[in-house]
């Protein structure tokens, strides 16, 4: 016999009621309950297309979508700062735009808001992409791919895409930039040590331009 491997209806939907009723609570400033309903749901939905494991698809439906109504909220509110804001893409939020999205928070030292996402995340950050970062200091063990939305696209200054294609949307204002990179799907540690570090030359002039134009 074979072990069940769908997440069980009464805790699926226990799971998702209670987190409902919280981040109903927790962003009750900018969103409704039932904008919160509907995106916990159809996060759900998405990721159990795109998984044959469905043990942990609550908590990673709460987590995303804890992620997609923050960046709600921050496009809705009154902009305090001139920090600039940064969003990469790519297609699974796994691999490239993790590890871009890693470095520049970490070279900004908050002086830019950095965020990733992908127009088909993964369920999972690539193991490679982990061991990559870990090996100069950056940790993104607890980080999950994230699904693009219009609310991050408009959020931010400056989107840089790799490899996605057409999937992001473009709003006038925003400056796109596309860099051409290895994806680093399937590759060994090798490999992905030679894209972080490409990544990383890229990062440190982009940082430089974004520096000198809010200088």
């Amino acid at each position: 016999m074979t072990a069940d491997r769908t997440t069980p209806l009464f805790d699926r939907d226990t799971a998702l009621r209670h987190a409902a009723t919280a981040l109903a609570r927790r962003f009750h400033t900018c969103v409704s309950a039932e904008t919160v309903h509907a995106a916990l749901h159809n996060t759900y939905a998405q990721l159990e297309s795109a998984t044959k494991i469905h043990t942990h698809l609550p908590l990673l439906t709460i987590r995303r979508t804890t992620e997609h109504l923050s960046t709600i909220c921050e496009t809705k509110a009154t902009p305090m700062t001139t920090k600039p804001e940064v969003l990469f893409v790519c297609v699974h939020n796994a691999g490239r735009s993790q590890m871009a999205a890693a470095l520049l928070d970490h070279l900004a030292d908050g002086r830019v808001t950095v965020r990733s996402a992908g127009s088909a995340p993964a369920s999972a950050v690539n193991p490679a992409v982990v061991e990559a970062l870990a090996e100069i200091g950056l940790d993104v063990s607890k980080e999950f791919p994230k699904k693009l939305s219009d609310e991050a696209v408009r959020a931010s200054d400056v989107v840089i895409t790799m490899g996605c294609g057409d999937a992001c949307p473009v709003y006038p204002g925003k400056r796109y930039l596309n860099w051409e990179l290895d994806d680093p799907a399937g590759q060994g540690i090798d490999a992905v040590r030679v894209i972080r570090d490409d990544i990383h030359a890229r990062v440190r002039q982009l940082l430089a331009e974004l520096d000198t134009s809010n200088t």
